[in-house]
């Protein structure tokens, strides 16, 4: 969990909202599929239970034309017509009625069981046999709670036209059974009393309730036929009464096809025909098990997608959330943590960045503004030598945002005429204009020439031209015909009068301080001759006497040894060396003074404190007093160039016993905070006083290894220390030893053991 829950926390319910959408969605879904699945059972229970309708309705329908092919047959008739006289039958004609009425029940099973009762000879006859007195055949075939006279009243003695007797006990052959009973008389006009004829269908219970057979076999449910006036007609899978009962229920709504009542769907339609009532009842369990299926199958699909996107969400919120958190920390160890108690978190970081923001566009504008004194600033100490190695001229150009197309050039003073000694208000704004004129000129004539302000009526210019060519007679007319154009047209439209001198080329940018200075005695030169015009260092050298090595060399040469940079000493002392044998010969006096001064110069750096600790100080003492005037110059010349790396060597070996030392007081540092999960490049670099960039490089260069990795190697090492015991659990060493959580720590263990925690612990018990 991030130390600041809150932002945590926010990020969670964010995404746990983009979860719960989909998830209503989904559930909306499954609804609308439960409901067609619920519509799609009870429609297919409803055609189950019509289709048993209207098997029964026509199978009724042909027990009914039975009795319509009975009344059209004509030996019947006869027979129902005739008189009886005395005990005469007309057996003859019955026996040949039963062989014409047979055939009929093998055609439908509702017709089975079957009789005709022929009143004027009191004869009941079937399918293959004839009864000539009814109670014969009342004692085989007959309702238990009816006697003979009540069974001959009800039945036999009265008219009937197509009437159904409800479902009630049977007795076949000492068998019970239930049936309803298909009742017809006679000729089918018949109207009240006694009919000629009577035909009685005795349907069994068992074939009506085999056409509802399928909607118990399938679903498991019941089902009820009834009349109109109420009275069962079939039933199945549910007791008579139940079914009754159910009936006369209130909460059961009669005009309704489909309806839940208690656990069970109950289905009802009625019949145009005869008004009978069909009434099926499906368990609801049984009726929604495709439903069923569904919602498991949604129920597990959303619970796995619930869980996988809150595990989902709780790592990005963790990712997410992280980094804002390590922004909130550094941002309280630079402004404080008041900020946050009146506003939120967001605020806060909005208000410190907008704040930083504005910040550094105000720096930038005052950078900007102050650029021209900086590019001037770093002018000057250039020209002025103030500059130790090259690196630092690097750092110090960038920092001015100013780049030199290369290392060699030319460094010359351009001097408004006229105004020596003059120092009124009047004056040196009349200058200034000029200097402004004279500058703006040079920028139009020349892209990027570096120019600074000497004193209220010179210009220096560092005029950059490829090393190979510096020197070369090309440059030095390119520049002449440039600042003689100048020249002319300064005086023509200003009326002011410039004289330019030139040091000679400088072959490295460590140089320029060197040129400049030539440049100065060409000045002065040329204000002591009164010349106006531009003169070269190089036209002049031959007239001097003397031996080379001005004090800025002097002063370069020792920072240079100082600030432990072998080859630029060396290339200095070896440019001395050739501006005193180039194009002159020294005298023995020049010579042994020039070997005394540069053996001056070389004692001096003796003095230093870096120096006078050194083993080496006595041995280099001797050595250079050792050198003699009356040697060679390539001799002195190597003997001091030794000398020289000698030195560095010296000052180097300091820096880098300074170097080590603070490498080791970082390792100090991490070993005593690694344990702290808010360790960073910069808190190490606030510890030491050093910039990040820097202590990052140098612990690079010495150790051959990263901050960060030597921290993580730190860690590692101590956790793989405490997993040897069983004292504390992974998740416990995982904070002890610095992470923010296990999963990082598992993975950096990983990393750098080539094994997890809890497989290296189990190794090391092994």
């Amino acid at each position: 969990m991030p130390k600041y829950s809150t932002i945590f926390r926010k990020f969670l319910v964010s995404y746990l909202i983009i979860l719960i959408i989909p998830s209503i969605a989904g559930y909306v879904s499954y609804r609308t599929s439960i409901s067609v699945t619920q519509s799609i059972s009870i429609e297919n229970s409803v055609t189950q239970l019509q289709r048993s309708q209207e098997i029964l309705e026509r199978r009724m329908v042909e027990v009914e034309g039975f009795t319509r092919q009975l009344a059209l047959n004509p030996d019947l008739n006869k027979l129902m017509n005739e008189r009886k006289q005395g005990d005469e039958v007309n057996v003859y004609g019955i026996w040949s009625m039963v062989k014409q009425v047979t055939p009929f029940s093998q055609t439908n099973d509702f017709l089975q069981n079957y009789f005709i009762y022929l009143n004027n000879y009191d004869v009941i006859f079937t399918q293959g046999s004839a009864y000539f007195r009814p109670e014969h055949y009342y004692q085989n075939f007959r309702y238990p709670d009816l006697t003979v006279e009540e069974w001959k009243k009800e039945v036999l003695g009265q008219t009937h036209r197509s009437e159904i007797m409800p479902l009630r006990s049977y007795m076949s052959n000492s068998k019970q059974t239930s049936v309803i009973t298909y009742m017809q008389s006679l000729p089918l006009d018949s109207f009240s009393g006694s009919s000629p004829a009577t035909v009685v269908v005795i349907i069994n219970e068992e074939n009506i309730s085999n056409l509802l057979a399928g909607l118990e076999d399938r679903y498991g449910g019941w089902a009820h036929i009834s009349d109109a006036q109420g009275n069962t007609i079939g039933v199945r899978g549910i007791s008579e009464t139940d079914a009754k009962k159910l009936s006369l229920d209130t909460e059961l709504d009669k005009a309704k096809t489909s309806q839940f009542y208690n656990d069970d769907l109950v289905i009802t339609i009625h019949s145009d025909k005869n008004g009978w009532t069909y009434r099926a009842g499906v368990p609801r369990q049984v009726l929604m098990e495709n439903a069923n299926q569904i919602k498991y199958i949604t129920w597990l699909v959303t619970g796995i997608a619930i869980l996988l996107g809150l595990l989902a969400g709780l790592l990005l919120s963790y990712r997410n959330s992280a980094p804002i958190n390590r922004l909130l920390g550094v941002m309280k160890e630079h402004f404080g943590k008041d900020g946050i108690a009146e506003r939120n978190e967001y605020d806060f970081l909005q208000g410190n960045i907008s704040n930083m923001i504005t910040s550094n566009r105000q720096l930038e504008l005052e950078l900007k503004r102050q650029l021209p004194l900086v590019r001037d600033g770093f002018l000057k100490r250039l020209i002025a030598g103030e500059f130790h190695t090259t690196e630092e001229i690097a750092a110090a150009a960038a920092q001015a945002d100013m780049r030199f197309s290369s290392d060699g050039g030319y460094v010359g003073i351009l001097r408004i005429n006229g105004y020596s000694g003059m120092d009124s208000v009047e004056i040196l704004n009349e200058l200034a204009a000029a200097r402004l004129i004279l500058k703006q000129a040079l920028t139009d004539a020349v892209n990027e020439l570096p120019m600074t302000d000497l004193g209220s009526d010179r210009i220096v210019m560092i005029w950059t031209v490829q090393q190979e060519e510096a020197g070369g007679l090309a440059w030095r007319q390119q520049i002449s015909e440039t600042l003689e154009k100048l020249a002319q047209v300064a005086y023509s439209e200003y009326k002011i009068s410039v004289t330019a001198a030139f040091g000679d080329s400088y072959p490295a940018i460590m140089d320029v301080s060197h040129s400049y200075e030539q440049a100065k005695q060409m000045m002065e030169y040329a204000e002591f001759s009164s010349k106006n015009s531009i003169i070269w260092f190089s036209d002049s050298r031959l007239e001097t006497a003397t031996y080379y090595y001005p004090l800025d060399i002097e002063q370069r040469l020792i920072s240079t040894i100082r600030a432990g940079d072998p080859d630029e000493a060396k290339r200095m002392l070896l440019s001395v060396m050739e501006k005193n044998t180039e194009n002159q010969q020294l005298s023995p006096e020049m010579k042994q003074q020039l070997v005394g001064e540069l053996k001056g110069t070389l004692l001096k750096l003796l003095d230093q404190k870096a120096f006078m600790e050194s083993e080496l100080l006595h041995t280099l003492k001797n050595q250079m007093i050792g050198i003699q005037a009356s040697d060679a110059l390539s001799a002195i010349q190597d003997e001091m160039i030794e000398i020289v790396n000698a030195l560095c060597g010296v000052i180097n070996s300091k820096k880098n016993n300074a170097h080590i030392q603070m490498v080791e007081d970082i390792k100090q540092f991490i070993a005593e905070a690694y344990g702290d999960s808010e360790l960073t490049l910069y808190r190490i670099a606030e510890k030491v006083e050093r910039p990040e960039k820097y202590i990052s490089q140098l612990f690079k260069e010495v150790t051959d290894v990263n901050v960060s990795d030597y921290l993580e190697m730190i860690r590692i090492e101590q956790a793989s220390l405490l997993l040897r015991t069983d004292a504390c659990t992974v998740d416990e060493i995982a904070a002890r030893v610095g992470y923010n959580s296990s999963h990082s720590f598992r993975r950096a263990f990983k990393r750098v053991m080539g094994v997890a925690p809890s497989s290296y612990r189990q190794s090391i018990n092994i």
